[in-house]
């Protein structure tokens, strides 16, 4: 067969391909592929005070946590309670409303406690178990966050895109600022006073309200949503500054990330 025999052989077979799409059922054309599995991250909100002896303890096992399982555990420690205050009463520096508004929340009733992707209060102790279960679990929300912060201004921008990965998920979106090397006194296991000790992942603020924003996505769904947040405190350093960003509901927390201030 020469070319000119073989060319409209080629067409005819081409005729019959496209015909053979047309004939194809609209419903039938899309194939839904499920969004691939994410693995969970695991929140840590422990509840502490510079008064409470103990409460270093439970600072070196969320610092054990994190050197064993990294980036995938956040820690958030929320000065609150009597142990953030004086003997009188009065408030430490460290110590805010909103964190004491979580403290009575959860009904802390000693310190150290800690909450654990919001499944209840539980004692450092129990922790490492704790952790290590619900890093098993698949999250059922992907959560990627950024920001931006102008030291002029002390106004920071927060971009959170999130994605449905398995089921719909309804709940709230939260932000917070956590400090880390806030140098100030520590009361210490042994009774002492330690007037250098470095304080870390600190809570400074919430940014969204006290228990965040209405939120929900459909799995393979895609959002983003963003904040801005003006820096109250001239007292807070901005390079030792990271938002965290999480979705929970009544069942717990589905996704937390943390990402550093990114200062211009």
């Amino acid at each position: 067969m020469n070319f000119k025999t073989i060319l409209p052989a080629l067409l005819l077979c081409a005729v019959g391909v496209l015909s053979s799409c047309d004939e194809v059922d609209e419903a039938d054309r899309y194939t839904y592929v499920k969004p691939a599995a994410v693995g969970r991250n695991v929140l840590i909100e422990d509840f502490t005070g510079q008064r409470c002896v103990n409460c270093p303890n439970a600072t070196l096992e969320i610092e054990k946590l994190q050197a064993l399982y990294g980036d995938t555990v956040i820690g958030v420690g929320i000065h609150s309670g009597p142990f953030a205050k004086s003997t009188r009463g009065t408030p430490y520096a460290l110590y805010t409303e909103t964190g004491n508004e979580y403290f009575d929340y959860w009904k802390v009733e000693s310190q150290p406690k800690g909450v654990i992707d919001r499944r209840g209060t539980s004692d450092y102790t129990s922790w490492a178990t704790i952790v290590r279960d619900e890093l098993s679990k698949v999250a059922p929300v992907s959560l990627d966050l950024t920001s931006t912060y102008d030291a002029a201004t002390r106004k920071a921008h927060f971009t959170v895109a999130a994605m449905g990965v398995d089921g719909n998920s309804t709940g709230k979106l939260q932000l917070w600022l956590i400090e880390d090397g806030i140098v100030a006194f520590q009361y210490m296991p042994d009774g002492s006073r330690n007037l250098e000790y470095t304080h870390n992942h600190v809570f400074r603020t919430a940014v969204n309200g006290t228990w965040g924003t209405d939120f929900s996505i459909a799995e393979g769904e895609q959002k983003v949503v963003e904040f801005d947040y003006t820096l109250e405190s001239d007292e807070w350093v901005p390079e030792n500054m990271a938002v965290v960003a999480f979705v929970y509901n009544n069942n717990g927390v589905l996704q937390v990330t943390k990402k550093a201030l990114h200062v211009n």
